[in-house]
């Protein structure tokens, strides 16, 4: 009785058991299929699963060309250069000046003194030997012309005198004593006017112009030698002699860097090394040089060895008694080398920018999207005023190595070859750079 109790009571719950479990599993599987597109759940839909790999491969790399207009160069001051090949490495640094030889200045003085009546130059004004600087006036030049055309008179007089003295003596009715004193004479007045003759000759004066109708009262004043004034020390109506210069004149052209080499580095330096320096208070621009001589004692106190160079190619800027600063080449090995304002860092790595005939790199979307995004993406500034795009420099970005740096420029080493003779940015990169991060990676 109890066995077939416990019996049907087991086959009633096992029943039940079976009853629910069917339920819910057919609630699951009914589940999973009532799903409908556009629910956000991803079904394994081969469809769907493309457009995930799709937008995973659309990553973008970095941008690596910038397009920039003439007005936007122009607006940022961009300059364009050449990788140039400089010695940078195994050089000796040393001080110095500028400084032009004696021979190559002058002082502009007059030979007589007088009252300053006109100045011909300014200081800057670059003038050639012979050139009038001023004029000079005093009543001593007239008498000086005045007493060369009496004695030009006395002499026609004494050569009559002579004529006729020697004619009485030959004739046996004069002394010779007579024709004596008339010779002495004639030969005192000829050497007198010699004498005036080259006074006026360096006054300037020819003495065939001087006449009673044409004497001169004011003397021209002349440069020595070709060169710039310097400075000029009078103003009209100042008094000066033969010891006072009127103006200063100096002759950059034939400038000197001398520079200062401590007793250390001598050895290592020698007639024909190149030299390579910037002014001191302006180091903008480079200057080159080359060793010409070697001094042999010390320079007063310092310690140090002059060393003479001639200043070779441009000079512009250049001014005596400039300071400056140099670096002697001790070797002829050179390094691609661009200015250091041409390098720019970017994540731990640096970048020169070329001019390139590459594109800006496009990415098309969707159209209904990339016309949006074109809306919002242009720039005004870069279209005329009719709304035509205007033309423009392609800038691409390429990566270096970075070597040693020295006045102003730093060696560089290329990941990837660069065109030969290629235009680089030598100023203005850190903004090229800064338009490209700003794209966010491409253009439209």
């Amino acid at each position: 009785m109890i066995y077939s109790i416990i019996n049907t009571i087991n086959s009633t719950t096992l029943s039940r058991f079976v009853s629910i479990n069917l339920v819910v599993l057919t609630c699951i599987f009914s589940s999973c299929h009532s799903h409908k597109e556009g629910d956000n759940h991803n079904h394994d839909n081969p469809e769907t699963s493309g457009e995930i790999e799709q937008e995973t491969s659309q990553i973008e790399a970095p941008a690596t060309i910038a397009s920039l207009t003439a007005e936007q160069i122009k607006a940022v001051g961009i300059t364009l250069g050449k990788v140039e090949k400089k010695q940078l490495t195994s050089t000796i640094k040393a001080n110095g000046f500028l400084k032009v030889p004696n021979n190559n200045k002058g002082n502009v003085t007059s030979l007589y003194g007088g009252v300053i009546k006109t100045l011909k130059v300014q200081i800057g004004s670059y003038v050639k030997k012979g050139q009038v600087i001023a004029t000079i006036a005093n009543p001593q030049f007239i008498q000086i012309q005045e007493e060369f055309l009496t004695i030009n008179t006395k002499i026609t007089l004494a050569e009559q005198e002579m004529q006729r003295q020697k004619e009485l003596y030959e004739g046996s009715a004069g002394a010779k004593k007579n024709l004596q004193n008339a010779d002495a004479e004639l030969k005192t007045l000829q050497t007198r006017r010699a004498s005036l003759q080259q006074q006026i000759q360096l006054m300037g004066i020819s003495p065939n112009n001087v006449s009673n109708a044409n004497l001169q009262s004011a003397l021209k004043v002349t440069s020595p030698i070709d060169g710039t004034v310097s400075n000029i020390i009078v103003k009209i109506g100042s008094y000066v002699d033969a010891s006072t210069p009127i103006a200063e004149i100096v002759d950059n052209g034939a400038l000197h860097l001398d520079l200062n080499v401590f007793e250390k580095d001598l050895p290592l330096l020698k007639v024909g090394q190149t030299i390579h320096f910037t002014l001191t208070n302006n180091p903008i621009n480079e200057y080159d040089a080359q060793v010409f001589s070697i001094g042999s004692a010390f320079e007063n106190e310092s310690k140090t060895i002059p060393i003479h160079c001639n200043v070779k190619g441009n000079k512009i800027g250049l001014i005596d008694g400039m300071n400056i600063s140099a670096i002697v080449s001790l070797d002829n090995v050179t390094t691609p080398s661009v200015p250091n304002d041409a390098i720019v860092e970017a994540d731990g790595k640096c970048f020169i920018f070329i001019v390139t005939d590459k594109e800006p790199e496009v990415h098309h979307e969707d159209e209904s999207e990339t016309s949006h995004e074109h809306d919002d993406d242009h720039n005004p500034d870069d279209d005329d005023h009719q709304g035509n795009k205007l033309p423009t420099t392609n800038f691409e970005k390429i990566e270096v190595l970075k070597g040693v740096t020295n006045m102003g420029y730093t060696a560089i080493t290329t990941i990837t070859e660069i065109p030969k003779g290629a235009e680089i940015v030598t100023n203005g990169a850190f903004f090229i750079n800064a338009k490209l991060s700003n794209t966010g990676g491409h253009e439209h």
